[in-house]
């Protein structure tokens, strides 16, 4: 098996381990919600003036999927929607009491899970940690770069040369 291969299986059985040893916890925690929707919740309190456009680009989803989950969240009363005076077009979303509530659940249950795995990471030198952020910032930019080449944006938008 090559290096490659190597790190691609090794890549997914991370993800598919700490999947697994979270799954129950997560779960038990945040019953009624999915993992979409406790991720916006988490991009909205992250980050100021949230909007379908920004939710969309952020999860790699279209619009009209991010409008379905966010009016789900409005429904459960977890975020509201909000104009700026200066800008009646454009609607953010911000979260609400309860919505907020669900961000610190999910956030406690993250710093645990780091606690956890704490040991590991204290072994990891400042070289290691440079050499992986790295590798995944070239990742990520051949993946953008491959994204564009089918065609289309994420928004599911022809892409305009």
């Amino acid at each position: 098996m090559s290096k490659e291969e190597q790190v691609i299986i090794g890549f997914r059985d991370l993800y598919n381990k700490m999947v697994w040893l979270n799954k129950d916890k997560m779960e038990a925690s945040l019953k009624g919600y999915t993992p979409s929707e406790i991720h916006c919740i988490e991009y909205i309190e992250k980050n100021v003036d949230s909007n379908v456009t920004k939710l969309a680009e952020s999860f790699y989803m279209t619009r009209g999927a991010i409008s379905k989950l966010t009016k789900k969240l409005i429904e459960k009363g977890l975020i509201e929607s909000y104009q700026k005076p200066d800008n009646k077009k454009e609607i953010y979303f911000r979260l609400t009491e309860q919505g907020k509530v669900i961000y610190k659940i999910h956030e406690d249950l993250h710093k645990e899970f780091q606690e956890r795995d704490k040991a590991v990471f204290e072994q990891v030198t400042e070289e290691q940690y440079d050499s992986m952020i790295s590798f995944v910032e070239r990742y990520n930019r051949h993946l953008d770069a491959e994204i564009q080449k089918i065609g289309t944006d994420i928004l599911g938008r022809e892409k305009i040369e």
